[in-house]
């Protein structure tokens, strides 16, 4: 088990920025982890009250960025920063997460890439309800090195 701890130290968002508690199990091609912040009132992500189901893709980003950082770290690496470049085939099948009693189950499975540039099919479901599904591009920050 990998907790929130472990999580920051893995990736940029930190303190209620980090969405994710605790990776469930991972390997070269996927993660999955699971969560019980979208029913925080202190979420950051909230907006009049409410978890717009469209924030299921920050948590679906922020599983890549961890399983990324996870693949680098088993290579003896450290993850390059990325961003999320692209979402495409964004499809939710709920209004709001906030409602949503059961933790989310948040799946990213690699499609192709490599420690830089990945595209993802990401999940967010809850208990076995299917809530929200995309894929997503990451691509790497520019650097001072790169953009000169």
């Amino acid at each position: 088990m990998i907790d929130k701890n472990q999580i920051q130290a893995l990736i940029p968002h930190a303190g209620a920025m980090c969405l994710l508690e605790e990776v469930t199990a991972w390997d070269g091609q996927s993660i999955a982890c699971v969560t019980e912040t979208h029913r925080d009132p202190a979420n950051p992500l909230r907006r009049q009250g409410r978890l717009p189901a469209v924030m299921a893709f920050e948590y679906g980003g922020q599983a890549a960025a961890i399983h990324g950082g996870l693949r680098a770290r088993a290579a003896g690496q450290t993850a390059p920063p990325g961003y999320l470049a692209a979402l495409r085939d964004a499809r939710w099948f709920v209004t709001d997460l906030d409602g949503i009693a059961e933790p989310l189950e948040v799946a990213a499975q690699l499609l192709l890439g490599d420690q830089a540039h990945c595209l993802y099919a990401i999940q967010v479901s809850a208990a076995g309800r299917l809530l929200a599904e995309a894929r997503i591009a990451i691509a790497p920050q520019a650097t001072a090195e790169t953009a000169s």
